[in-house]
């Protein structure tokens, strides 16, 4: 603010010196004591005249405005050099009009004070609101129909020769199919024996149709392990065909009649050796739980008569070493796999 203060010091009328007004009381007496000689050529450059002081007063009322507008200049300027902050306000739109910043002017009691200049807050300008557009939905595109795979089948069918009797095997497996028992001559081509060997060749079951077969049997103590019925098979009285996988202990059998008078007594209860375990189909009357006839699994049909079972490790006696293994077996694949061919059997 020096160089203005200085450039308005320099213009103020005030500090002009003004030409020395005479001593009115020396000019007087002057008069009194001494002669002397006026003339109307001297010039007035002493005394102020009316129109000089007009002017001056002029002069003084113009340099105050001067001063005035030079200290509100000096205020703007001083104004617009703000700190620039680090942290630059984000681009906005401004107003076509641009608002101007007002001063107040406070005076103060001390005579001698300069005015006090505060200028106002900068004014701040909002940010314009910006909306999002909406986002735009691709054009559905046609997607090609969809084709549902085809299914890879898993089992594969056997049927007799006849036409009546049939089942399901899983792929993988095989089967060899032979001569079954007939009589009377003749009927040959109605029996079939079909041996079944799982997918690493072992023999795991057989099948046989025909109208001739026998059997034998005894007594058991049978515990049933699993059953199911055979949905597309009856016998020749209507009866329902089970699926069954049972563990069979031999019962010893009394003897009884005069012919065996004097003899001891033959032992009751379970016979030696392990448990016979047996996975066939046969008539429902035939599987019954406890002490029974072992019975047989021939299943009387139109046609003749239907057996199959399950073909275990000869090898092996018994098949199972102890019924946690024998149930263990039964959770697994080649147990589902053979049960389900079992229930797959049809006749018509």
């Amino acid at each position: 603010m020096d160089p203005i203060k200085n450039q308005i010091s320099a213009i103020d009328p005030l500090t002009i010196e003004p030409v020395a007004e005479p001593n009115g009381e020396e000019a007087l007496h002057k008069i009194l004591s001494g002669t002397t000689v006026f003339s109307d050529n001297r010039p007035l450059a002493a005394v102020t005249s009316l129109e000089q002081r007009r002017r001056r007063k002029a002069q003084i009322a113009g340099g105050l405005l001067l001063g005035a507008a030079a200290v509100t200049a000096g205020v703007l300027v001083a104004s617009s050099f703000e700190t620039v902050s680090s942290n630059p306000m984000p681009a906005v739109t401004l107003p076509t009009s641009t608002p101007t910043p007002s001063v107040s002017v406070t005076p103060t009691p001390t005579p001698t004070a300069k005015p006090s200049v505060t200028p106002s807050a900068t004014p701040t300008v909002a940010a314009p609101v910006t909306t999002p557009p909406a986002p735009t939905t691709p054009p559905a595109v046609a997607s090609a129909p969809v084709v549902p795979p085809v299914p890879v089948p898993t089992t594969q069918t056997y049927t007799y020769p006849d036409g009546h009797l049939s089942f399901t095997y899983p792929v993988g497996w095989s089967i060899r199919v032979e001569q079954g028992p007939f009589d009377p001559p003749g009927t040959a081509e109605a029996s079939r024996i079909v041996t079944v060997f799982d997918g690493a060749g072992a023999e795991v079951a057989r099948l046989f149709n025909g109208n001739y077969a026998d059997g034998t049997g005894g007594v058991v103590d049978r515990t049933i392990l699993d059953r199911a019925v055979v949905p597309g098979v009856r016998d020749n009285s209507g009866g329902s065909v089970e699926f069954g996988f049972s563990s069979n202990q031999a019962q010893n059998i009394p003897y009884e009649g005069p012919a065996y008078e004097g003899m001891p007594s033959p032992r009751t209860g379970a016979a030696d050796g392990p448990p016979t375990y047996i996975m066939d189909v046969r008539a429902s009357s035939e599987l019954n739980p406890g002490i029974s006839s072992s019975g047989i699994n021939q299943v009387r049909v139109p046609n003749g008569i239907m057996s199959a079972y399950a073909v275990f490790d000869p090898a092996k006696q018994p098949a199972f070493a102890t019924p946690e293994a024998a149930k263990a077996w039964m959770n697994t694949t080649q147990y589902a796999q053979l049960k389900a061919m079992f229930l797959s059997l049809s006749y018509k």
